[in-house]
Protein backbone atom coordinates (compact mmCIF):
# COMPACT_ATOMS: atom_id res chain seq x y z
CA UNK A 1 0.00 0.00 0.00
CA UNK A 2 3.19 1.77 0.85
CA UNK A 3 4.18 2.31 -2.39
CA UNK A 4 0.68 1.87 -4.28
CA UNK A 5 0.46 5.55 -3.20
CA UNK A 6 3.53 7.00 -4.13
CA UNK A 7 3.96 9.66 -6.86
CA UNK A 8 6.93 10.00 -8.82
CA UNK A 9 9.02 12.05 -11.33
CA UNK A 10 11.14 10.26 -13.50
CA UNK A 11 13.94 13.06 -14.46
CA UNK A 12 16.95 12.58 -17.06
CA UNK A 13 19.83 14.10 -16.78
CA UNK A 14 20.23 16.99 -19.66
CA UNK A 15 23.01 14.70 -21.32
CA UNK A 16 21.27 11.55 -21.56
CA UNK A 17 17.93 13.69 -23.23
CA UNK A 18 20.59 14.87 -25.71
CA UNK A 19 21.81 11.65 -27.00
CA UNK A 20 18.01 10.68 -26.97
CA UNK A 21 16.90 13.15 -29.27
CA UNK A 22 20.40 12.80 -31.45
CA UNK A 23 19.76 9.21 -32.12
CA UNK A 24 15.75 10.32 -33.15
CA UNK A 25 16.88 12.75 -35.79
CA UNK A 26 20.34 13.50 -36.69
CA UNK A 27 18.85 16.73 -38.70
CA UNK A 28 17.14 18.56 -36.06
CA UNK A 29 18.34 20.49 -33.67
CA UNK A 30 18.00 19.85 -30.12
CA UNK A 31 16.04 22.19 -28.17
CA UNK A 32 17.63 22.00 -24.62
CA UNK A 33 15.27 23.55 -21.50
CA UNK A 34 17.66 25.66 -19.66
CA UNK A 35 17.08 26.06 -16.00
CA UNK A 36 16.43 29.41 -14.67
CA UNK A 37 17.90 29.23 -11.11
CA UNK A 38 21.77 27.84 -12.72
CA UNK A 39 24.08 29.20 -10.92
CA UNK A 40 21.72 31.18 -8.52
CA UNK A 41 21.87 30.43 -4.76
CA UNK A 42 17.64 30.29 -3.17
CA UNK A 43 17.98 34.10 -1.70
CA UNK A 44 18.84 34.93 -5.53
CA UNK A 45 16.32 33.20 -7.10
CA UNK A 46 13.63 34.18 -5.00
CA UNK A 47 14.42 37.92 -5.29
CA UNK A 48 14.97 37.48 -9.19
CA UNK A 49 11.20 36.30 -9.92
CA UNK A 50 9.96 39.80 -7.76
CA UNK A 51 6.52 39.34 -9.55
CA UNK A 52 5.65 35.96 -8.09
CA UNK A 53 7.43 36.16 -4.92
CA UNK A 54 8.28 39.63 -3.42
CA UNK A 55 6.20 39.42 -0.65
CA UNK A 56 7.86 35.95 0.54
CA UNK A 57 11.23 37.68 -0.39
CA UNK A 58 10.05 40.22 2.31
CA UNK A 59 9.35 37.60 4.84
CA UNK A 60 13.04 36.09 4.22
CA UNK A 61 14.81 39.56 5.09
CA UNK A 62 12.67 40.50 8.04
CA UNK A 63 13.44 36.75 9.39
CA UNK A 64 16.99 37.28 8.80
CA UNK A 65 17.02 34.13 6.55
CA UNK A 66 18.66 35.71 3.30
CA UNK A 67 21.84 35.29 4.33
CA UNK A 68 21.07 31.85 5.71
CA UNK A 69 19.49 30.57 2.15
CA UNK A 70 22.82 31.89 0.38
CA UNK A 71 25.30 29.65 1.94
CA UNK A 72 26.25 25.98 0.46
CA UNK A 73 22.72 23.75 2.25
CA UNK A 74 21.01 21.77 0.47
CA UNK A 75 17.78 23.09 1.53
CA UNK A 76 14.42 22.85 0.49
CA UNK A 77 12.60 26.07 0.44
CA UNK A 78 8.82 26.10 -0.37
CA UNK A 79 8.26 29.29 -1.76
CA UNK A 80 4.17 31.35 -1.72
CA UNK A 81 3.41 33.52 -4.52
CA UNK A 82 2.50 36.95 -3.90
CA UNK A 83 -1.41 36.17 -4.36
CA UNK A 84 -0.98 33.73 -1.64
CA UNK A 85 0.93 35.86 1.29
CA UNK A 86 -2.00 38.11 0.55
CA UNK A 87 -5.04 35.53 1.04
CA UNK A 88 -2.73 34.52 4.45
CA UNK A 89 -2.93 38.20 5.39
CA UNK A 90 -6.77 38.62 5.11
CA UNK A 91 -7.45 34.79 6.85
CA UNK A 92 -5.26 35.85 9.81
CA UNK A 93 -7.15 39.21 9.98
CA UNK A 94 -4.23 41.62 9.07
CA UNK A 95 -3.83 43.79 6.32
CA UNK A 96 -0.07 43.13 5.17
CA UNK A 97 3.40 42.04 6.41
CA UNK A 98 3.79 44.75 8.60
CA UNK A 99 1.34 44.02 10.53
CA UNK A 100 2.66 40.57 11.97
CA UNK A 101 5.63 40.87 14.59
CA UNK A 102 8.79 39.84 14.01
CA UNK A 103 8.73 36.46 16.00
CA UNK A 104 5.54 35.78 13.64
CA UNK A 105 7.33 36.08 10.86
CA UNK A 106 10.11 34.56 11.68
CA UNK A 107 7.47 31.64 12.17
CA UNK A 108 6.20 32.03 9.43
CA UNK A 109 9.18 31.93 7.07
CA UNK A 110 11.20 28.97 9.41
CA UNK A 111 7.30 26.77 8.43
CA UNK A 112 8.50 26.73 4.77
CA UNK A 113 12.28 25.50 5.50
CA UNK A 114 13.97 22.29 5.54
CA UNK A 115 17.77 21.66 6.12
CA UNK A 116 17.87 18.88 3.22
CA UNK A 117 16.99 18.70 -0.41
CA UNK A 118 13.54 17.16 -0.93
CA UNK A 119 12.36 16.67 -4.60
CA UNK A 120 9.21 15.71 -5.55
CA UNK A 121 10.23 12.30 -6.54
CA UNK A 122 10.76 11.59 -2.59
CA UNK A 123 7.11 12.78 -1.31
CA UNK A 124 5.10 9.99 -0.06
CA UNK A 125 1.35 9.50 1.34
CA UNK A 126 2.30 11.05 5.12
CA UNK A 127 5.25 13.38 5.59
CA UNK A 128 8.11 14.42 4.12
CA UNK A 129 11.43 12.53 5.95
CA UNK A 130 12.90 15.77 7.40
CA UNK A 131 11.34 17.88 9.88
CA UNK A 132 11.03 21.62 9.13
CA UNK A 133 13.01 24.38 11.03
CA UNK A 134 10.32 24.31 13.13
CA UNK A 135 11.09 20.95 14.06
CA UNK A 136 7.35 19.90 12.30
CA UNK A 137 6.38 17.61 10.02
CA UNK A 138 5.08 19.02 6.85
CA UNK A 139 2.24 16.23 5.45
CA UNK A 140 1.84 15.62 1.85
CA UNK A 141 -0.76 13.55 -0.14
CA UNK A 142 -1.99 13.99 -3.93
CA UNK A 143 -5.04 14.99 -5.59
CA UNK A 144 -4.65 13.20 -8.72
CA UNK A 145 -1.16 14.22 -9.98
CA UNK A 146 -1.14 17.59 -7.80
CA UNK A 147 1.06 17.23 -4.59
CA UNK A 148 -0.77 18.42 -1.40
CA UNK A 149 1.34 19.98 1.59
CA UNK A 150 -0.42 20.13 4.59
CA UNK A 151 -3.87 19.48 3.66
CA UNK A 152 -4.44 22.55 1.86
CA UNK A 153 -1.08 24.21 -0.20
CA UNK A 154 -0.94 22.68 -3.72
CA UNK A 155 2.64 22.31 -5.12
CA UNK A 156 2.45 24.59 -8.91
CA UNK A 157 5.86 24.85 -9.52
CA UNK A 158 8.19 22.16 -8.38
CA UNK A 159 11.70 21.00 -8.18
CA UNK A 160 13.45 24.61 -9.04
CA UNK A 161 16.88 23.79 -8.83
CA UNK A 162 19.04 25.98 -7.34
CA UNK A 163 22.92 26.03 -6.94
CA UNK A 164 22.41 25.43 -2.61
CA UNK A 165 18.66 23.36 -2.80
CA UNK A 166 15.81 23.15 -4.28
CA UNK A 167 12.71 25.07 -4.34
CA UNK A 168 8.75 24.37 -5.04
CA UNK A 169 6.27 27.37 -5.46
CA UNK A 170 3.05 26.53 -3.60
CA UNK A 171 -0.47 28.55 -3.95
CA UNK A 172 -1.07 28.67 -0.32
CA UNK A 173 0.99 29.38 2.64
CA UNK A 174 1.85 27.11 5.00
CA UNK A 175 0.26 28.22 8.32
CA UNK A 176 2.32 27.49 11.40
CA UNK A 177 1.04 24.46 13.95
CA UNK A 178 -0.57 25.37 17.18
CA UNK A 179 -3.01 23.25 18.70
CA UNK A 180 -2.07 19.77 20.25
CA UNK A 181 -2.63 16.55 19.35
CA UNK A 182 -5.60 16.28 21.79
CA UNK A 183 -6.90 19.60 21.06
CA UNK A 184 -7.26 18.95 17.20
CA UNK A 185 -9.02 15.76 17.66
CA UNK A 186 -11.39 17.93 20.57
CA UNK A 187 -11.82 20.45 17.55
CA UNK A 188 -13.17 17.90 15.41
CA UNK A 189 -16.90 17.44 16.44
CA UNK A 190 -16.45 13.45 14.51
CA UNK A 191 -14.68 12.71 17.36
CA UNK A 192 -17.09 13.68 19.91
CA UNK A 193 -16.86 10.65 22.10
CA UNK A 194 -12.96 9.50 21.64
CA UNK A 195 -11.96 13.44 22.73
CA UNK A 196 -14.66 12.83 26.01
CA UNK A 197 -12.63 9.71 26.58
CA UNK A 198 -9.70 10.92 26.25
CA UNK A 199 -10.64 13.94 28.73
CA UNK A 200 -12.53 12.04 31.11
CA UNK A 201 -9.47 9.57 31.57
CA UNK A 202 -7.18 12.14 32.23
CA UNK A 203 -4.98 11.17 29.03
CA UNK A 204 -5.87 14.49 27.14
CA UNK A 205 -3.42 16.19 30.06
CA UNK A 206 -0.43 14.43 28.54
CA UNK A 207 -1.65 14.75 24.71
CA UNK A 208 -1.52 18.78 25.62
CA UNK A 209 2.17 18.89 26.75
CA UNK A 210 4.41 20.47 23.67
CA UNK A 211 7.45 21.36 25.29
CA UNK A 212 8.53 19.89 28.86
CA UNK A 213 11.90 21.08 30.53
CA UNK A 214 14.37 18.87 29.56
CA UNK A 215 18.15 19.65 31.41
CA UNK A 216 19.11 22.74 30.81
CA UNK A 217 16.23 23.66 27.71
CA UNK A 218 13.10 22.28 26.58
CA UNK A 219 12.15 18.97 24.83
CA UNK A 220 9.45 18.38 21.96
CA UNK A 221 6.88 15.70 22.71
CA UNK A 222 5.64 13.62 19.77
CA UNK A 223 2.61 11.37 19.45
CA UNK A 224 0.00 9.78 17.16
CA UNK A 225 -3.63 9.25 17.98
CA UNK A 226 -5.52 6.28 16.38
CA UNK A 227 -8.63 8.11 16.53
CA UNK A 228 -12.34 6.06 16.49
CA UNK A 229 -14.97 8.50 14.72
CA UNK A 230 -18.30 8.61 16.50
CA UNK A 231 -20.11 6.71 13.24
CA UNK A 232 -17.51 3.65 14.33
CA UNK A 233 -19.00 3.68 17.83
CA UNK A 234 -22.97 4.56 17.00
CA UNK A 235 -22.34 0.93 14.86
CA UNK A 236 -21.90 -0.93 18.26
CA UNK A 237 -24.91 0.73 19.76
CA UNK A 238 -22.48 3.69 21.32
CA UNK A 239 -24.05 7.45 21.58
CA UNK A 240 -22.51 8.40 25.16
CA UNK A 241 -19.22 8.59 26.86
CA UNK A 242 -21.69 6.80 29.68
CA UNK A 243 -22.38 4.17 27.24
CA UNK A 244 -18.57 3.60 25.92
CA UNK A 245 -17.23 3.71 29.42
CA UNK A 246 -19.67 0.95 30.14
CA UNK A 247 -18.21 -0.98 26.89
CA UNK A 248 -14.63 -1.51 28.38
CA UNK A 249 -15.03 -1.39 32.47
CA UNK A 250 -17.27 -2.30 35.08
CA UNK A 251 -15.57 0.49 37.45
CA UNK A 252 -16.64 3.94 36.06
CA UNK A 253 -15.40 5.29 38.78
CA UNK A 254 -11.88 4.78 38.29
CA UNK A 255 -11.35 5.24 35.04
CA UNK A 256 -8.43 7.38 35.18
CA UNK A 257 -6.25 4.69 37.10
CA UNK A 258 -3.58 2.53 34.57
CA UNK A 259 -5.27 -0.45 34.78
CA UNK A 260 -8.73 0.63 34.80
CA UNK A 261 -10.12 -1.40 31.16
CA UNK A 262 -11.50 1.94 29.61
CA UNK A 263 -8.31 3.74 30.80
CA UNK A 264 -6.55 0.77 28.62
CA UNK A 265 -8.43 1.80 26.11
CA UNK A 266 -8.14 4.64 25.82
CA UNK A 267 -4.68 4.60 26.13
CA UNK A 268 -4.15 1.80 23.34
CA UNK A 269 -5.16 4.27 21.21
CA UNK A 270 -2.11 6.38 21.66
CA UNK A 271 1.42 5.98 20.26
CA UNK A 272 4.28 7.05 22.05
CA UNK A 273 6.23 8.58 18.85
CA UNK A 274 4.50 10.35 15.70
CA UNK A 275 4.17 8.22 12.61
CA UNK A 276 2.61 9.16 9.10
CA UNK A 277 1.88 6.62 6.62
CA UNK A 278 5.06 6.95 5.40
CA UNK A 279 6.76 6.41 8.05
CA UNK A 280 4.95 2.76 9.17
CA UNK A 281 6.63 -0.30 8.64
CA UNK A 282 5.53 -4.21 9.46
CA UNK A 283 6.57 -4.23 12.85
CA UNK A 284 5.23 -3.60 16.40
CA UNK A 285 5.00 -0.38 17.93
CA UNK A 286 4.38 0.86 21.87
CA UNK A 287 1.66 2.58 23.05
CA UNK A 288 1.97 5.82 25.31
CA UNK A 289 2.81 3.39 28.23
CA UNK A 290 5.09 1.25 26.59
CA UNK A 291 3.81 -1.47 28.33
CA UNK A 292 1.83 -3.00 25.17
CA UNK A 293 2.62 -2.67 21.68
CA UNK A 294 0.32 -2.23 18.30
CA UNK A 295 0.36 -4.32 15.44
CA UNK A 296 1.43 -3.08 12.02
CA UNK A 297 1.12 -4.69 8.49
CA UNK A 298 2.36 -2.54 5.40
CA UNK A 299 0.89 -4.58 2.45
CA UNK A 300 -2.11 -4.20 0.34
CA UNK A 301 -3.27 -1.84 2.82
CA UNK A 302 -2.13 -0.41 6.50
CA UNK A 303 -3.52 -3.03 8.92
CA UNK A 304 -3.39 -2.96 12.57
CA UNK A 305 -3.75 -5.91 14.81
CA UNK A 306 -4.15 -8.48 11.50
CA UNK A 307 -5.78 -11.41 13.13
CA UNK A 308 -3.91 -14.62 11.80
CA UNK A 309 -6.91 -17.09 11.53
CA UNK A 310 -9.22 -14.53 9.32
CA UNK A 311 -6.95 -11.90 7.63
CA UNK A 312 -9.49 -9.19 9.55
CA UNK A 313 -8.13 -6.15 10.33
CA UNK A 314 -8.19 -2.24 12.09
CA UNK A 315 -7.55 -0.19 9.32
CA UNK A 316 -7.59 3.63 7.85
CA UNK A 317 -9.50 5.71 6.47
CA UNK A 318 -6.54 6.86 4.69
CA UNK A 319 -8.51 11.13 3.43
CA UNK A 320 -9.28 11.72 7.21
CA UNK A 321 -5.49 10.29 7.98
CA UNK A 322 -2.10 12.11 8.33
CA UNK A 323 -3.48 15.20 10.39
CA UNK A 324 -0.97 17.01 11.65
CA UNK A 325 -0.65 18.75 14.91
CA UNK A 326 2.17 20.73 16.89
CA UNK A 327 3.15 17.24 18.78
CA UNK A 328 1.79 14.74 16.69
CA UNK A 329 -0.47 12.96 14.39
CA UNK A 330 -3.97 11.87 14.19
CA UNK A 331 -5.05 9.22 11.95
CA UNK A 332 -9.00 8.09 11.67
CA UNK A 333 -9.55 4.49 11.73
CA UNK A 334 -12.52 2.08 10.87
CA UNK A 335 -12.87 0.25 14.08
CA UNK A 336 -13.11 -0.37 17.52
CA UNK A 337 -9.50 -1.52 17.58
CA UNK A 338 -9.89 -3.43 21.04
CA UNK A 339 -6.91 -4.22 23.56
CA UNK A 340 -4.80 -7.42 22.57
CA UNK A 341 -1.33 -8.32 23.14
CA UNK A 342 -0.26 -9.16 19.32
CA UNK A 343 2.17 -12.16 18.67
CA UNK A 344 5.83 -11.08 19.16
CA UNK A 345 6.92 -9.85 15.51
CA UNK A 346 10.68 -9.23 14.72
CA UNK A 347 11.92 -6.14 16.28
CA UNK A 348 14.88 -3.95 15.59
CA UNK A 349 16.35 -1.55 17.85
CA UNK A 350 18.59 1.43 16.84
CA UNK A 351 21.22 1.34 19.54
CA UNK A 352 21.08 5.27 18.97
CA UNK A 353 16.80 5.68 19.34
CA UNK A 354 16.80 6.91 22.63
CA UNK A 355 15.05 10.37 23.87
CA UNK A 356 17.80 11.94 25.11
CA UNK A 357 19.77 11.10 22.64
CA UNK A 358 17.77 12.93 20.34
CA UNK A 359 17.43 16.10 21.92
CA UNK A 360 20.73 17.32 21.14
CA UNK A 361 21.43 19.44 17.90
CA UNK A 362 24.13 16.81 16.26
CA UNK A 363 21.46 14.49 15.94
CA UNK A 364 20.94 13.09 12.38
CA UNK A 365 23.25 16.15 11.33
CA UNK A 366 26.96 15.23 12.35
CA UNK A 367 29.64 13.55 14.64
CA UNK A 368 30.11 14.07 18.33
CA UNK A 369 32.00 12.53 21.03
CA UNK A 370 31.60 11.90 24.96
CA UNK A 371 33.65 11.09 27.66
CA UNK A 372 31.16 10.50 30.68
CA UNK A 373 29.91 6.49 30.30
CA UNK A 374 27.81 7.35 33.28
CA UNK A 375 26.50 10.37 33.29
CA UNK A 376 25.70 11.52 30.04
CA UNK A 377 22.55 9.02 28.76
CA UNK A 378 20.19 7.17 30.86
CA UNK A 379 20.54 3.96 29.20
CA UNK A 380 23.86 3.60 27.03
CA UNK A 381 26.77 3.30 29.30
CA UNK A 382 30.26 3.04 28.27
CA UNK A 383 33.92 2.70 29.68
CA UNK A 384 36.64 3.66 27.08
CA UNK A 385 38.61 6.99 25.51
CA UNK A 386 35.01 7.93 24.04
CA UNK A 387 31.76 6.97 23.11
CA UNK A 388 31.10 9.20 19.61
CA UNK A 389 27.84 9.85 17.74
CA UNK A 390 28.28 8.33 14.17
CA UNK A 391 26.51 9.81 11.44
CA UNK A 392 26.87 9.14 7.72
CA UNK A 393 27.79 5.82 6.21
CA UNK A 394 31.46 5.24 5.59
CA UNK A 395 32.80 1.76 4.64
CA UNK A 396 30.54 0.20 7.50
CA UNK A 397 27.94 -1.44 5.81
CA UNK A 398 24.63 -0.81 6.15
CA UNK A 399 23.43 1.87 8.73
CA UNK A 400 19.49 2.22 9.51
CA UNK A 401 19.00 5.92 9.24
CA UNK A 402 22.80 6.80 8.77
CA UNK A 403 24.00 6.49 12.37
CA UNK A 404 25.11 4.12 15.10
CA UNK A 405 27.17 4.16 18.25
CA UNK A 406 31.30 4.11 17.89
CA UNK A 407 34.49 3.65 19.80
CA UNK A 408 37.69 2.83 19.74
CA UNK A 409 40.56 1.04 21.67
CA UNK A 410 39.82 -1.14 24.41
CA UNK A 411 36.31 -0.23 25.54
CA UNK A 412 32.28 -1.68 26.38
CA UNK A 413 29.59 -0.41 25.48
CA UNK A 414 26.06 -1.28 27.15
CA UNK A 415 22.21 0.10 26.25
CA UNK A 416 19.10 -0.80 27.95
CA UNK A 417 16.30 -1.83 25.49
CA UNK A 418 12.59 -0.84 25.43
CA UNK A 419 10.43 -3.01 26.84
CA UNK A 420 10.27 -6.49 24.72
CA UNK A 421 7.18 -8.24 24.42
CA UNK A 422 7.35 -11.69 26.39
CA UNK A 423 8.36 -14.58 24.42
CA UNK A 424 11.20 -16.60 22.79
CA UNK A 425 13.76 -14.59 20.76
CA UNK A 426 16.99 -14.91 19.09
CA UNK A 427 19.16 -11.97 19.51
CA UNK A 428 21.42 -10.49 16.22
CA UNK A 429 22.97 -7.22 15.60
CA UNK A 430 24.46 -5.28 12.92
CA UNK A 431 27.40 -4.31 14.91
CA UNK A 432 30.72 -3.83 12.69
CA UNK A 433 33.54 -4.88 14.45
CA UNK A 434 36.87 -3.58 13.41
CA UNK A 435 38.68 -6.68 12.97
CA UNK A 436 38.44 -7.49 16.70
CA UNK A 437 36.55 -10.14 19.17
CA UNK A 438 34.00 -9.46 21.64
CA UNK A 439 31.56 -11.16 24.07
CA UNK A 440 28.18 -10.17 24.51
CA UNK A 441 26.29 -10.17 27.75
CA UNK A 442 22.35 -10.01 28.02
CA UNK A 443 21.17 -9.04 31.51
CA UNK A 444 24.80 -9.25 32.96
CA UNK A 445 25.15 -12.88 31.71
CA UNK A 446 27.25 -13.69 28.91
CA UNK A 447 25.54 -15.03 26.21
CA UNK A 448 28.62 -15.36 23.53
CA UNK A 449 31.74 -14.71 21.67
CA UNK A 450 32.12 -13.49 18.84
CA UNK A 451 35.00 -13.71 16.43
CA UNK A 452 36.43 -11.32 13.70
CA UNK A 453 34.98 -13.67 11.13
CA UNK A 454 31.54 -14.36 12.49
CA UNK A 455 29.30 -11.96 10.39
CA UNK A 456 27.08 -8.93 11.12
CA UNK A 457 23.26 -9.52 11.79
CA UNK A 458 23.53 -12.99 11.16
CA UNK A 459 25.64 -14.03 14.37
CA UNK A 460 23.54 -15.27 17.15
CA UNK A 461 24.23 -13.31 20.32
CA UNK A 462 21.83 -16.11 22.10
CA UNK A 463 18.54 -17.33 22.14
CA UNK A 464 15.73 -16.33 25.23
CA UNK A 465 12.63 -17.12 26.68
CA UNK A 466 11.56 -14.12 28.54
CA UNK A 467 8.08 -14.57 30.67
CA UNK A 468 7.38 -10.94 31.29
CA UNK A 469 7.15 -7.96 28.57
CA UNK A 470 10.70 -5.66 30.41
CA UNK A 471 13.80 -3.85 29.26
CA UNK A 472 16.75 -5.95 28.41
CA UNK A 473 20.41 -4.39 29.17
CA UNK A 474 22.65 -5.86 26.29
CA UNK A 475 26.75 -5.00 26.75
CA UNK A 476 29.14 -5.74 24.06
CA UNK A 477 32.99 -5.94 25.43
CA UNK A 478 35.84 -6.36 22.98
CA UNK A 479 38.41 -8.82 23.99
CA UNK A 480 41.39 -7.23 21.50
CA UNK A 481 42.20 -3.88 20.19
CA UNK A 482 39.74 -2.47 17.87
CA UNK A 483 36.38 -0.13 17.03
CA UNK A 484 32.83 -0.54 17.29
CA UNK A 485 29.96 0.46 14.89
CA UNK A 486 27.03 -0.23 16.44
CA UNK A 487 24.04 0.11 14.56
CA UNK A 488 21.06 -2.52 15.80
CA UNK A 489 19.83 -4.98 17.75
CA UNK A 490 17.52 -7.59 16.08
CA UNK A 491 15.06 -9.23 18.11
CA UNK A 492 13.40 -12.67 16.12
CA UNK A 493 10.71 -14.45 17.50
CA UNK A 494 11.56 -18.29 17.66
CA UNK A 495 8.23 -20.11 16.53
Amino acid sequence: MKNLSLFKMVELPIIVLLVIVLQISCTQEPQLWKVQSEQLVITDYVKSVPEKYSEFETLLQNADLTDLLSIRGPFTLFIPTNDAMKAYYKQIGKNSLSNLSVAEQKELAYNHLISNQISTGDVQLGALRDTNALGDFLVTEFSGSDIIVNKHSKIIDRDILCANGICHAIDQVIAPLKSSIYDVVAADPAYKLFAEGLKVTGIKDTLQVIRFPFGKKSARTRFTVLAVPDTVFNRFGIHTIEELIAMFTKAPDSVTYLNNGFYRYMEYHCMAETYYLSSLNTQLYPILSYDNNISVEVSTDYKLNVIKKTGKYTGFIVPSSNIPAKNGALHTINGLLPVIQPDPTVFTFETTDYFDMKQGDYFGKYYIKWSDGQNTFAKVKWEGDYLQYYYKNHNTGDLMNWDCLNMNGFWWCEITTPKIMKGQYKITSNLWSGQMNYEVYVDDVKTADILITDPAKSTSWGEFDWKKTEEHKIKVVNTTWGMLFWDTVIFTPIK
